[in-house]
């Protein structure tokens, strides 16, 4: 019984900090049925033509990419806006360089980062199909 009393109150003292936890969503949350907007072409860099996806509005924040082409070859591949997520912090540098490697926006998921993944590949699909 002498123990009992400290570990209930060790163990309600633990679940506060889980109770009060509030995910980050690094922007305006909105649903991802919404409407995105329409791919722009950005012009010519030196390396290459630079064009945006669209914006895509994800539950964890809006994903949008800037894709640059020398000719139809992906050369470069830059995230414009992100969410302030850390699965989506470590998941960037994968998703771009898959994209870097297929040429497209046929690459994997990347575990842990589902919503940016999805969000990165339809912005990616949109910058693609734009330069098209």
């Amino acid at each position: 019984m002498k123990r009992a009393i400290p570990v209930v109150a060790l163990s309600i003292a633990g679940l506060i900090p889980l109770w009060r936890y509030e995910p980050s969503v690094g922007g305006t949350t909105t649903s991802a049925t919404e409407p995105v907007t329409t791919p722009s072409t950005s012009g010519t860099a030196a390396s290459g033509t630079v064009v945006q996806g669209t914006t895509v509005n994800t539950e964890k924040g809006p994903v949008q990419v800037q894709v640059t082409f020398d000719g139809d070859r992906i050369t470069a591949v830059k995230m414009l806006q992100q969410p302030d997520h850390p699965q989506t912090s470590a998941a960037v540098p994968v998703l771009i360089s898959e994209t870097l490697k297929a040429q497209s926006a046929d690459i994997d998921t990347v575990s842990g980062a589902t919503v940016t993944s999805d969000g990165y590949r339809e912005s990616l699909q949109a910058a693609i199909d734009a330069k098209g």
